[in-house]
């Protein structure tokens, strides 16, 4: 049983990764661009995405380790591999999935021929893990307590949270001028199904007593997991498809929230521009199917062979510790707040290019720069410390309707990760595809992180543009 839980803390180990879209934030060819940055600098007459294939991403990596370091094949006992692992990893490694799949978009021009107004809308689900690597657990559940006499186990290392959610928006931005692009978008979340448990803390220490062999163990817990939308699964009547039923919730009878997104592009000069953005300031007040589970109080005990095993432990030991650190369970409403994410970045464009015909997406003016250098900055909220990463960039235009993107990014998982984006449109259809560690993909199992980002649009601009 321990060395089940452990390997499933690995592998959830294995899918880490923040939402850090990089290679798609202000790639103006892509009008998902504006769900990174609704004041971006897109312009067009209307476009739509093709459904469930607009946008298409999957984020998976590790911050400590690979797969490799865990399923090798090079004559090193398992077991001697998760030690080896659990050593150089610490309690602030963190894992982060993120999914997301674009259910439907679109985006049209309001207020004339001429105007330079634009509301956008779309629906999308996501899906998000974080998970920080809960280091004394797992040297608990491998070693035990016997070689560990005068260490303390902090309980605060298990610290994780997830949803299923789908979210539904509606955006709008404005060119107010040749320098200024302003931009918002009001996002309405529908959580299918939410676990939390974030606030935990406490402590398991042995001691050495009196005597030769006997022990003081203690034991301080004060955990709590919340969830929405799950509680229904874990009963012996429930029948149904777990699958189907998250499905329902998500998109028709979910728990709600609002959030907000908004957005800025200023051309500092015709070839200098600065742009940032704060994406998901929003809450989801979680009211459907809720239970809260919680394992709070103190337990001692002075005697021999303090394990948590359950060998030579007399059974009145353990009804001791089910009275002194009861199970509760508590069915009162919660609020989840997004992690809130920010953009910044500064872009310097040269090679000038004129030409006539059909605009891009990229907007109406005449004069288009073939080549652009910059760097930009993420950060996201989490629980323990922020998540940061810098990227610097080079966008290429090799043809007119067809646009490249590199990017270089240093981030908590990785110091060489190289992206590539492409980005092009053939009559109206427009498709995009978006790599992230693409130096990795030579040997999956020995990368730290891989991402990836696909979809496909029509896009229509007025004749003259």
């Amino acid at each position: 049983m321990k060395k089940a839980i452990l390997l499933l803390i690995l592998t959830l180990q294995l899918s880490s990764l923040a939402q850090n879209k990089q290679v798609l934030y202000n790639f103006t060819s892509i009008p998902q661009s504006l769900l990174v940055n609704p004041g971006a600098d897109v312009s067009y007459k209307y476009y739509f995405g093709v459904p469930l294939l607009s946008g298409v991403s999957a984020n998976v990596g590790s911050s400590s380790f690979s797969a490799y370091d865990l399923f090798a094949n090079n004559g090193i006992d398992f077991n001697d591999k998760v030690r080896n692992i659990i050593n150089k990893s610490s309690a602030n490694d963190k894992t982060q999935i993120n999914q997301q799949l674009e259910i439907f978009s679109g985006g049209f021009r309001v207020g004339g021929k001429d105007s330079q107004s634009y509301i956008s809308f779309g629906a999308y689900q996501e899906f998000d893990f974080l998970m920080y690597f809960p280091k004394d657990l797992a040297i608990l559940a491998v070693d035990g307590n016997q070689n560990h006499i005068g260490k303390s186990f902090n309980l605060a290392d298990l610290n994780l949270r997830a949803e299923v959610l789908s979210v539904f928006h509606v955006g709008f931005h404005k060119k107010l001028n040749k320098k200024l692009v302003l931009g918002g978008r009001f996002k309405i979340y529908s959580s299918g199904a939410n676990a939390t448990s974030t606030k935990n803390s406490g402590y398991i220490f042995t001691g050495q007593g009196t005597g030769t062999n006997l022990y003081t163990q203690t034991i301080e817990s004060n955990l709590e997991l919340k969830t929405s939308g799950i509680a229904k699964f874990t009963k012996d009547e429930y029948e149904g498809s777990i699958p189907g039923d998250i499905a329902q919730n998500t998109f028709l009878n979910g728990s709600l929230g609002l959030g907000f997104d908004a957005g800025i592009t200023y051309n500092i000069k015709d070839n200098l521009q600065l742009t940032a953005s704060i994406l998901d300031v929003g809450f989801i007040k979680q009211s459907k199917d809720i239970e809260t589970l919680t394992y709070k109080g103190t337990y001692r005990y002075d005697g021999v062979n303090p394990n948590f095993d359950a060998v030579n432990e007399p059974k009145n030991i353990f009804d001791e510790f089910d009275t002194a650190i009861p199970r509760d369970t508590l069915y009162n409403k919660y609020t989840t707040w997004r992690p809130v994410k920010f953009n910044s970045s500064i872009q310097y464009s040269f090679g000038e290019s004129r030409y006539d015909g059909e605009c891009n997406c990229k907007g109406s003016t005449e004069i288009r720069y073939l080549n652009a250098v910059g760097a930009q900055l993420f950060i996201m909220t989490m629980p323990i410390e922020p998540y940061a990463a810098f990227t610097a960039f080079y966008k290429r235009s090799i043809f007119e309707k067809l646009d490249a993107k590199v990017t270089y990014t240093f981030d908590p998982y990785s110091n060489k990760n190289i992206g590539l984006g492409l980005a092009g449109t053939l009559g109206k259809f427009n498709i995009y595809a978006l790599v992230d560690n693409v130096l990795e993909y030579k040997d999956i199992t020995k990368a730290n992180s891989l991402s990836f980002q696909f979809g496909f649009n029509f896009i229509f601009q007025d004749p003259k543009d």
